[in-house]
């Protein structure tokens, strides 16, 4: 009677364990009265649960889960409409990447804008020449990427360009002025990452909330941090930018 009193609070003790992270992955339950083994079912069904339900469906599930596997590099996607858990991680790693706030992996508004605008980004579009650097900008979609050699070279990601009243002209220009950090006397801030195109228009590290579309630039092209470092690392006097398209609304 006292070994099996002994097994059964051992039991109840390693459970609560498992539940509450204490042991990972793994439970410990008796094989009998005076031994032990591993198991993990219990744990792994615990885990799996819990990574479901981190994340809700959104209102956009299924249109997302769809660009997302049109995109690729997010990770495995299932086209149902349907959170799962690993949706859950792919859309969480896909906010992250383009700054979404708050990346929580629900399937929202302005998930499913950016997702859209990404996929429907053509990037033979740009028409870029087969030699050299050439920075595209496709004002329809709010996108930019890099080619090289006529090649991709940088990924299609977002941007915001100007809004009505200080539209950002479509044409072929060429950088011709670059700093690290520039100061806009108008707007009396600090543009980093700064490479001038046309006249005061440029690319720079966005200094608002980049999906904030109605607040738009006045002219220039904002980039999320890590693209405009990059575009800054490629870049240099003389580099072709070509811009298509136009901002709806302006």
């Amino acid at each position: 009677m006292a070994v099996k009193r002994v097994t059964a609070r051992l039991a109840t003790a390693v459970m609560a364990a498992v539940v509450g992270g204490g042991l990972g992955a793994f439970a410990l339950t008796p094989a009998s009265a005076g031994a032990a083994v591993r198991t993990a079912p219990v744990a792994t069904t615990v885990v799996t649960k819990a990574a479901a339900a981190s994340c809700a469906t959104g209102k956009y599930q299924k249109q997302v889960e769809t660009y997302l596997k049109q995109i690729g590099g997010y990770g495995t996607v299932s086209v149902d409409g349907k959170q799962s858990a690993a949706d859950c991680t792919a859309i969480k790693k896909f906010q992250k990447r383009f700054g979404i706030q708050p990346a929580q992996g629900l399937a929202g508004p302005t998930t499913y804008d950016v997702a859209k605008r990404l996929a429907a980004t053509k990037t033979a579009a740009c028409k870029a020449s087969k030699k050299g650097v050439t920075f595209c900008v496709d004002l329809t979609n709010q996108t930019t990427w890099v080619m090289k050699d006529g090649k991709v070279y940088v990924k299609p990601t977002v941007t915001r360009t100007g809004m009505k009243g200080y539209r950002t002209p479509a044409g072929t220009f060429k950088i011709n002025k670059r700093t690290r950090k520039e100061w806009s006397d108008p707007y009396k801030v600090w543009l980093p990452y700064w490479q001038r195109f046309i006249g005061g228009r440029g690319f720079h590290q966005t200094t608002t909330y980049i999906h904030d579309k109605w607040r738009g630039s006045h002219g220039c092209v904002n980039l999320l941090q890590q693209d405009a470092a990059k575009y800054y690392s490629i870049g240099k006097i003389g580099s072709t930018v070509k811009v298509i398209g136009r901002r709806p609304g302006t």
